[in-house]
This record gives C-alpha cells, sequence and structure tokens, in this order.
C-alpha cells in the first residue's frame, strides 16, 4: 500500500512505561546498554526524563537525575529527547517562583532536552505561560499539554477553546494526554477532528492501555489527523503503559502511513528489554496486576501511575484488601474537589484523600495539607466551582486566591541556594534541593560527604 504520510514515534520505556508499570523504579544502569541502539531505531523522540524520574532518581535509586539526562544525551545524540513538565510545578509538588521555572528549563535544555511536554494539572493556563517563554528562549519545542477527562464541564468545546488558546500562547505543538487510558475510540476521533478544524500545530496523543483500548483510539485519532502517538516497546507495554512500539508500528504500516522506524533494531531492542521484564517480575518490582487491562478505568478514571504507586504503598501499608474500596472512592473525592483531571500532582493528592478516607472510616476526617492549598486556590482555577460550604468545612475562613498562583511568590532561587550554601556545587544541586528539600539535601549529603553519618533516605515517598 502506498504510504500517506508519515507518523511520529515517540517511545516511553525510558520513563512513562516503568514510571506506569512499576513505579519509576528502572535504574540508569538497566538504561545505558540499549539506549544507543535506540537511538539509531528513528523514534521522533525518546521520552526519558521528567514525569516522577527526578523524584525516583533521588529518592529510591541514589542517581544524580542531571547526571542521568547527560547519560542518556551522550548515548543518544541523534534522537530527539523528551521531558514531562508539569508547568509551575515543574517536577515537585508545589508551585515554585518564576525564577525557579526559568533557571531549571534553562538547565534542563542545555543538559540534553530537546522537546519539553509542558502541562498543568488543572488545564489552568495560567500556570503555562513562565514555562512556555522559558523553553522557547532555550529554542527547543515547547509542546502544550491539554489534560484528557472527562465531566461536564471537559466537553469538545472547551477542549478545542483550550487548544486554540494554546496555539495562540506559541505553542510548537499540542499534546492529548490522556493519563487514565480513558479516551475511547469515538471521542478520540471526534476531538482530534475538530482540533485540526482550527488549530495547524503538530497534534500529539498520548494514552495507556489501562482499559484496553489504547490501540484502537490510535487508530481513530491517526484517521481523524493526529501527527504523533506514544508507545513503549513491547516488553513494557501494555497493561498501565502504552500500547506496544512493534505491534502500532505494523498497524502503521497496512494502514498505509509512514512511521519511519527500523523492524530489525526494534525486535534487537525488545529482545533486550525482555529478559530485564523478567528480573523485574522475580525481584517484585513489577507486579503482573499492573499488565492486565481493567475495563473499570473508564469509570474511575485512575492512570497508570497512579495505580502502580497507589497499589504499591497500600501493599507496603499492609492494606491492598482497601484497595478496590479507594478505588471507588476516588470519583467521590474527585466531584468534591471540582473534577481535577487526575494527573501529577492532583491524581496523588486525590488519591491520598480517598486512601485517607477508607482508612479512617470517615471522609476528610484527616486533610492532608496539598488539599487545603488546593481548596485555597494556590494551585489554579479548579474545572468546577467547588461547593463553598465543603470548601469552609475543610479550610474554614483561610484566604482563597483567585489570580495565578505564582504571582504570589517571590524570586527564591537565591534564598534556595543559600540554604545550601556549602554542600550544594552547582545550580542543578540547588534545583535537586529546590524540588526535593529534605530528600534531596539528604541525597546531596550523601554524594559530597558520603563518610559523614547519615539517616537512611526515605524508602516510602509518601505519595502515590
Amino acid at each position: 500500500m502506498k504510504k500517506t504520510r508519515k507518523i511520529g514515534i515517540t517511545d516511553t520505556v525510558l520513563r512513562d512505561a516503568h514510571q506506569s508499570l512499576m513505579a519509576t523504579r528502572m535504574p540508569l544502569a538497566d538504561m545505558e546498554p540499549v539506549i544507543p541502539l535506540l537511538d539509531k531505531i528513528g523514534y521522533a523522540s525518546l521520552e526519558c526524563w521528567g514525569g516522577a524520574t527526578f523524584d525516583a532518581c533521588i529518592r529510591f535509586l541514589d542517581e544524580d537525575p542531571w547526571e542521568r539526562l547527560r547519560a542518556i544525551k551522550r548515548l543518544a545524540p541523534n534522537t530527539p529527547l523528551q521531558m514531562l513538565l508539569r508547568g509551575q510545578n515543574l517536577l515537585g509538588y508545589r508551585h515554585y517562583a518564576d525564577d525557579v521555572v526559568e533557571k531549571f528549563i534553562r538547565h534542563s535544555a542545555e543538559n540534553g532536552i530537546d522537546i519539553f511536554r509542558i502541562f498543568d494539572a488543572l488545564n489552568d493556563v495560567r500556570n503555562l505561560k513562565t514555562a512556555l517563554k522559558a523553553v522557547k528562549k532555550t529554542g527547543k519545542e515547547a509542546q502544550l499539554t491539554i489534560c484528557y477527562t472527562i465531566s461536564d464541564v471537559h466537553t469538545v468545546p472547551y477542549y478545542v477553546s483550550l487548544a486554540q488558546e494554546m496555539q495562540d500562547m506559541g505553542a510548537d505543538s499540542l499534546c492529548i494526554k490522556d493519563m487514565a487510558g480513558i479516551l475511547t475510540p469515538t471521542k478520540g476521533k471526534e476531538l482530534v477532528t475538530a482540533l485540526t478544524e482550527v488549530i495547524s500545530i503538530p497534534i500529539v496523543v498520548h494514552t495507556h492501555c489501562t482499559s484496553g483500548i489504547a490501540p484502537l483510539t490510535y487508530q481513530a485519532v491517526l484517521e481523524a489527523g493526529a501527527n504523533r502517538i506514544d508507545t513503549a516497546i513491547s516488553p513494557f507495554s501494555e497493561g498501565t503503559s502504552q500500547p506496544a512500539t512493534e505491534s502500532m508500528a505494523i498497524v502503521l504500516e497496512e494502514l498505509g502511513y509512514d512511521h519511519g522506524l527500523n523492524m530489525d533494531l526494534l525486535e534487537e531492542a525488545a529482545d533486550y528489554f525482555r529478559p530485564l521484564k523478567d528480573r523485574y517480575l522475580k525481584e517484585g518490582l513489577l507486579d503482573p496486576k499492573m499488565l492486565t487491562p481493567d475495563p473499570r478505568s473508564l469509570i474511575y478514571q485512575v492512570p497508570g501511575g497512579m495505580l502502580s504507586n497507589m497499589y504499591s504503598q497500600l501493599k507496603q501499608a499492609g492494606a491492598i484488601d482497601k484497595y478496590e474500596e479507594v478505588l471507588k472512592e476516588i470519583p467521590r473525592v474527585r466531584k468534591n474537589l471540582g473534577y481535577p483531571p487526575l494527573v501529577t500532582p492532583l491524581s496523588q493528592m486525590v488519591g491520598t484523600q480517598a486512601t485517607m478516607n477508607i482508612v479512617a472510616g470517615s471522609a476528610y476526617k484527616m486533610v492532608p495539607s496539598e488539599i487545603k492549598a488546593y481548596l485555597m486556590g494556590q494551585y489554579g482555577r479548579s474545572p468546577v466551582p467547588i461547593d463553598e460550604d465543603f470548601r469552609t468545612r475543610l479550610i474554614e475562613d483561610e484566604e482563597v486566591i483567585t489570580d495565578r498562583p505564582a504571582d504570589h511568590l517571590d524570586p527564591e532561587f537565591d534564598s534556595l541556594a543559600k540554604k545550601v550554601s556549602g554542600l550544594a556545587q552547582s545550580d542543578e544541586d540547588v534545583l535537586i534541593y529546590a524540588l526535593f528539600p529534605k530528600v534531596g539535601k539528604e541525597f546531596l549529603t550523601q554524594k559530597y560527604r558520603p563518610s559523614e553519618p547519615q539517616t537512611d533516605l526515605i524508602k516510602v515517598s509518601g505519595r502515590f
């Protein structure tokens, strides 16, 4: 069949695939041998950084995330490297001042990131502006992101308006980020068709196999005009991850698309990852439960990374019997909070609150400080107005802000640098501390002063 148009493929095996399947526990040592091979396959990009990788490197893997990025760039000089960035949240769990955002993005670009996929958990574009401007300064690709979810307000016209605004802001490309695997083929085709009528920048679709429908959705959105899709090499595909790269490539060829991938090299790369997957299964890092599609995700709208982390945390806490109850509690919490999309950090916050509601045996008997901050407007605008009686019940008479949260933050990089003066040896070290103060400081101390007595690094993050 004559090939009609080029479709870009981004492989997520170095980031989202193992984040979603095994809570981001793949160390750089397991990646390095295969990266030069991945670099030759012909991917549009390799997603390898951002998301939870930064946190996992310093918290669990005893790795410097900046050194990881430099190593990957050195081993894959020909393929664009991509990261996931949480807008004003960067890779942490709060909003950072503009100077920290700008400095983080500059260093990320200098160390190897070519494509910045930038999202805000609430689709509040005010929280994207500083990151977008900073990426544009570096000359790298700024990919603004729509976090896909379903509610009374999250309609096709809503997303079309959002996409138009993002293109007008200066986005180089647009990603539809379906973190929970709930974008059905019909809705996906309808959405992408509508978007192609009003925007001219490339459209990327990211989904998960959590509900089992992702390959069908990819076929539908490509027919509607999408330009790129995210896949994962087969040993780390399916379940809470993305569709298998090799399978999608074969299907795309039959449909007449040009994906540009070397199928022989793809198979060679898959051969590398197969025994690695077996080892992770044997060691218990990869739970087989994460490999099985669960159509209930279409109801609960829980993203893969949230599922794997939540399951892991409940397992460690000896409360795995509460898993189903927590799943059922999540939609109720989400409704109370104004239907936020379940993506980091809101997914962790909603998951934590749902878990507390079930474990405590009473809804909102315990409320994390992050939830209270969200109700005070410190994360941005909720998609649906929050019931004021509910808000008052949880935060009482605390002030609620309605403008851009970062407008309330003074420049903070210099003050953060002073707090680790004598320990941090570079701006990158300061940024490690800025994003994760307690764990970051422990990591830096261990890195530069290993002979000093240290408390054990935290082994459980406390976040889902």
